[in-house]
């Protein structure tokens, strides 16, 4: 596997259940920020148990890709907790993973 390749499936594996980021916060933590599509890519290609490749979105909170499956991602989010209209992630601030971040943190 490509050095690039795990580190993003490292990274998408630290986000918290109920949480999000979007393809461009993943490749610009896996040290290459112009490189949104490539982990998009790799996304549609992981088939590991243990990557929560649904917790990955595209910008500005929309579902993005899920192999084709967007009812599936939807349930799966649902399921952690956020609030997901048919397209995108409700209070996406809200949701949106940084490490460091405190859970929670900056929500009302």
């Amino acid at each position: 596997m490509h050095r690039f390749a795990t580190r993003v499936l490292s990274v998408v594996r630290r986000i918290p259940p109920g949480r999000v980021a979007t393809y461009g916060d993943v490749a610009a933590l896996a040290g290459r920020p112009r490189a949104w599509r490539a982990v998009g890519n790799i996304m549609r290609a992981c088939r590991a148990a243990d990557v929560p490749c649904h917790r990955v979105i595209a910008a500005g909170g929309r579902l993005g890709g899920y192999g084709g499956n967007l009812s599936m991602k939807r349930q799966l989010l649902r399921a952690e907790g956020a609030l997901v209209s048919p397209t995108r992630v409700r209070d996406f601030a809200g949701r949106r993973w940084t490490p460091g971040r405190r859970a929670g943190a900056g929500r009302r």
